[in-house]
């Protein structure tokens, strides 16, 4: 990664059905970082290492509208946000390929391994999949298993859940059943 580090950091808490989310931009708008609050000290230390030296103030992020447009129901608000994530080649690779799912649908950790050309990565995949420190926006949550079942997601089941139905996507809920 080439590009240079921002020196300011904004970090902004945004109710929403599921949880309290924290959403870090840089002065631009760029989305530089989005988890829960129950996760906060995880990401925090994130922050640190991946942004060494960067003010982290409290402000209003400018992304706030659209992630509140999101929530309310426009489930295509995210589209076209920024983002830039600190991770090596394969992760970028495989962030990158996380936007080309469409709101709406679900892919397999088999599918993505193959829309980054290395079909039998799929546990790399899953890594690469699971270290997205921009979640939602890089839509980590649209991957299931192969069978259709919900799998893992940092951000937990619940709101994997929640967030697949929101957006009318299909899968397996073995909770269901």
């Amino acid at each position: 990664m080439n590009e240079p580090l921002p020196d300011t950091l904004i970090l902004d808490r945004l109710d929403t059905p599921i949880g309290t989310a924290i959403v870090v931009t840089d002065e631009a708008g760029v989305l530089r970082a989005f988890n829960w609050t129950d996760y906060e000290e995880r990401m925090n230390a994130w922050i640190s290492r991946r942004y060494p030296g960067a003010a982290v103030r409290a402000g209003r992020s400018p992304i706030r509208a659209a992630l509140e447009a999101y929530f309310a129901g426009e489930v295509k608000a995210l589209e076209r946000l920024a983002w830039a994530a600190i991770g090596t080649s394969f992760q970028r690779q495989v962030w990158t390929a996380l936007c080309q799912i469409p709101t709406g649908e679900t892919w397999s950790y088999a599918r993505l391994a193959q829309a980054v050309g290395r079909p039998t990565a799929v546990r790399a995949v899953g890594l690469a999949n699971g270290s997205n420190p921009v979640a939602l926006v890089v839509p980590c949550h649209r991957v299931i298993g192969s069978n259709g079942t919900l799998t893992g997601y940092g951000g937990g089941l619940p709101r994997k859940r929640w967030l697949l139905a929101h957006e009318g996507a299909s899968f397996r809920d073995q909770m269901a059943a």
